[in-house]
This record gives C-alpha cells, structure tokens and sequence, in this order.
C-alpha cells in the first residue's frame, strides 16, 4: 500500500470494519458455561471476547504473534530535549539486531516474533520548531511502510518504538490533538534534568506555535510534529485494522502515534489494547482521552515495544482458560 494523498489515508481511517459481533458473543455464551462463576475472570474474558471479535473466529488462537518496533530519528532532538545523542537509536538498532535488548527477552519470553524496522536513520525529521518535522509526501511514506509491515495472517501485533526524543514529538501530538497545558503532557523522556524538562516545555510550545494552522486536522498534525516512526505505527495499527488483526499498545509514544485514528473515527482504536500505562508523564492522561484502561501498571517507560510484549502473556492466558477448561457438565459440576 502506497498511500498517495492525505486524503486518500483519510479516506482508508474512516472506512474501518466493525469486526465479527457473533464471533465476540460465542465467546460470552461459552465463558457462561465454564467451571467459574459467571464474570469471575474479570478482564480475562473480555480479552478472549476481544480477540474472537477482531480475529473474526469464535475460538480465537495465537499461534502467530508479532511485535514490530519501528525506529526514527528527529531533528528537535537539537534542541537539547533529550539526555542522549541522537546516534544512540541506530545503536540501539544494532543492539536489537545482536538479541541485547530488553524487547529482544521479552518477546521470547512471550514467543513471539521480532521485527525492527528502521525508518531512514541517517536523515532526521525536520525540527519542528523550525519547520514541519514531514512534508506530505514524508509523512505518507512512513504511514505507508507501517501499513505494509502487518500481515494479515498475524493473530496479534505489538508495536514498539526507538527513536531517541521522541516523548517532544508525542507530548506535542498529545497536546495539539487534546488541549490543556503542555506541561500536563510532557516528561522527562530518557531522564532530563529540571532544565531540560522547563526546555522541552518551550520546544513544544514554538512547535504548537508555529503549526498552529494545523491542529485542527490529526493528519496534518502528525506530520508537522509527529516523527517516522510515529508515523509508521499509525499505518501499521490502520493495516491490522483492515486486515483483521487485534493490537496490543504499548506506552506513551505509541498511544500517541495513534491518537490521530481515534479523533478522525470515534471507534478507530476498537481493536487495540492498552498494554500499559508507562511512567512518562501524560501517559495516563492520554489513555483517560482515549478511554483506554491499561492491562498493567509496572512503573515501566523504556518504549521498544516491551509493556506491550509483556502484556501478551496476559492474552495467552485468557486463551488458555477459555479454550481449555471444562465446562460445569463436562466436569460433572453443579451450577450454582
């Protein structure tokens, strides 16, 4: 997929499927005849309800589970809005690459595959401050590369990021897409100090200034202040929307990348999960916009895509208990 205009890629965010109700409500009429009383697993069989609804099976499965990290590099960076080098992200790539990283554990631990796509490294987005971080055509290439790296017989995609001062470019999407005080969304990232948080602040606040005529359009706004690898994960939570595959969110970064989907379609994020809510100020808040409720809460802010992988074994295990135990006359049970 080649997205070819703006609004071309508005048109595919308003035209999303429902997903499969009957599907979701086999599941609910199976999970009431389970050795259990009615609703006693909580979130666990809302999660195996989900997954049949956007799997579009009345068993769901996980045989083929993914996490796509997807990596960027940003020209507010000199800004001094972050407390490493900006080379630290195609280290870190290389870092992936070598299985050293936590993301790299985590979806082992979960089995799940690992994709790292990096998103022209060596030529940063513009500094906002100064100019839109992407032009048009920039910006659809991004989306467009996230939309082609989901494949429709995933049966769960994580998505992750990497991209070394990206929390300015999310607090600004954060903050154009939902109002109130900048200093409500924006952190302290990879460990700023006090000066460089009140300096982030104020990078954020030229860079709303400056694209003031923009926010009034969540596309316009991602790419004026959003960065690749924001960008690609949009496109890439779009394409698991057409083609069938639930979501597991990851923190801060990443609800950002696809807050634009939730304001140009009331049900655009229907079929993604909060994995987490990360330390990074405005996580919450955002998920609170969103009206996501996050599945973990663990103090974790490291992005890469490892809230969201952690969260899979959660999923596993609705699955488990929905497709394994025994119902109340196969077990011989009374109910209640």
């Amino acid at each position: 997929m080649a997205f070819k205009s703006l609004e071309e890629l508005r048109a595919a965010c308003l035209d999303l499927p429902a997903g499969n109700e009957a599907a979701q409500a086999a599941v609910a009429r199976r999970q009431d005849t389970l050795t259990k009383p009615q609703g006693s697993l909580g979130r666990l069989e809302e999660i195996a309800g989900w997954l049949a609804r956007w799997q579009g099976r009345d068993m769901p499965k996980l045989d083929r589970v993914k996490v796509i990290v997807f990596a960027g590099n940003h020209g507010v960076t000199a800004q001094g809005v972050s407390a490493y080098p900006a080379e630290v992200t195609v280290q870190m790539v290389a870092n992936f690459a070598h299985g050293g990283a936590a993301i790299n554990q985590l979806a082992r631990a979960a089995s799940a595959e690992l994709d790292v796509i990096p998103l022209d490294l060596d030529r940063p987005t513009g500094d906002f401050t100064q100019e839109p971080a992407m032009d048009e055509a920039d910006f659809l290439a991004a989306v467009s590369a996230g939309y082609d790296a989901v494949d429709g017989n995933l049966d769960l995609v994580c998505f992750g990021e990497m991209g070394i001062g990206n929390t300015t470019p999310a607090a600004a999407l954060a903050s154009a897409l939902f109002g109130g005080e900048v200093q409500g969304w924006t952190g302290r990232g990879t460990g700023v100090d006090d000066a460089g948080l009140h300096r982030k602040v104020a990078v954020i606040e030229a860079g709303l200034k400056r694209h003031s005529t923009a926010l009034a359009d969540p596309l316009q706004v991602a790419a004026s202040l959003g960065g690749r690898e924001l960008a690609a994960i949009f496109g890439a939570t779009l394409a698991a929307r057409h083609r069938g595959v639930p979501v597991l969110l990851d923190g801060f970064v990443c609800t950002a990348a696809v807050a634009p989907l939730a304001r140009l379609h009331a049900q655009g994020l229907a079929h993604a999960l909060s994995a987490h809510v990360s330390a990074e100020a405005g996580h919450r808040r955002l998920l609170e916009a969103l009206e996501l409720k996050p599945l973990l809460d663990l103090g974790m802010r490291l992005g890469e895509g490892s809230g969201a992988c952690l969260a899979v074994n959660i999923v596993r295990s609705a699955l488990e208990c929905h497709a394994r135990m025994a119902s109340f006359t196969e077990a011989g049970v009374s109910e209640g």
